[in-house]
């Protein structure tokens, strides 16, 4: 199975594209994810769809059980996970309504847990390029066709949120050089990785966070403005990059736990085990 997961929110469920066969509940050994699964068909390629913030965008940045999320996704099938995310701006150029492919993320959360190991087992896997390069590739030939503004990598800080920056905080975000800001996709990249999944990002620019002088602060009024009329340009993008995506993956991302375990087998408990072995699964 290669099916290719999509988490964001529950807008991009309703494109006319996509044929719905199975709304599905799963359990993890780490609790329920945000929401129930969405399968079906779009561009001729199965997808799960998952509503990061559950239905009705219920749950805060923190509250989302990431690891649920990324498991019920891997025993599905998928092995391939595009996230749709709304991000501020920290620069000029990147203008609200832009898609960013981000490439990097740095990590400013603080609440919550972002490993799959721990309770006994260690594992430290190669973080260095957070993104799956051969998703990220596809997608650029994708925006010049349908001549949608974006950017072709961008670095994404991850706050804890659900409170916006400070403007202190967004002109330090700013001096590194950062390029979006956002509450969620670094978790999500750091658990997709420890599951051997591909993972990568499409980030909808929605204003200018709280830095710029000539913008108005953040509210929440504009993010969901913009966001809107950004849903639409997202579900185009999709539908036209998920027919290009390659069926097999030949990427570092299949490998990621290829020596990082660094706990004596003979110590795991034969539960545990189990978890690792699904992880390891190709």
């Amino acid at each position: 199975m290669n099916k290719i997961g999509i988490i964001g929110g529950s807008g991009l469920y309703e494109m006319k594209e996509l044929e719905i066969t199975e709304k599905k509940k799963v359990t993890t050994p780490f609790g329920d994810p945000s929401a129930e699964f969405v399968l079906g068909k779009l561009s001729g390629r199965e997808v799960v769809f998952l509503a990061r913030h559950g239905q009705g965008h219920r749950l805060t940045p923190s509250e989302v059980n990431y690891r649920a999320n990324i498991w019920g996704l891997k025993s599905l099938g998928v092995r391939q996970i595009l996230s749709v995310s709304a991000v501020g701006s920290l620069k000029e150029e990147i203008e609200p309504g832009q898609l960013v492919f981000v490439d990097q993320f740095i990590d400013r959360t603080y609440k919550r847990i972002s490993t799959f190991f721990g309770e006994g087992v260690v594992a430290h896997v190669t973080l260095a390029d957070p993104v799956c390069s051969d998703l990220r590739k596809a997608f650029l030939p994708i925006a010049k066709k349908l001549d949608i503004p974006h950017r072709v990598q961008g670095t994404y800080v991850c706050m804890e949120g659900p409170q916006f920056s400070t403007k202190a905080e967004s002109n330090i975000y700013r001096s590194w050089n950062a390029d979006v800001i956002g509450m969620t996709n670094v978790t999500e990249a750091k658990l997709a990785r420890e599951a051997q999944l591909c993972y990568a990002t499409i980030a909808l620019a929605t204003d200018y966070d709280c830095w710029h002088p000539h913008h108005d602060s953040v509210t929440v009024e504009q993010v969901i403005q913009t966001l809107l009329a950004n849903v639409e340009k997202a579900r185009r993008f999709l539908v036209a990059l998920i027919q290009e995506l390659a069926v097999e993956r030949h990427c570092a991302c299949c490998s990621a736990l290829k020596n990082a375990i660094i706990t004596d087998e003979k110590m795991i408990a034969e539960e545990t085990k189990k978890r690792l072995d699904f992880l390891r699964s190709h």
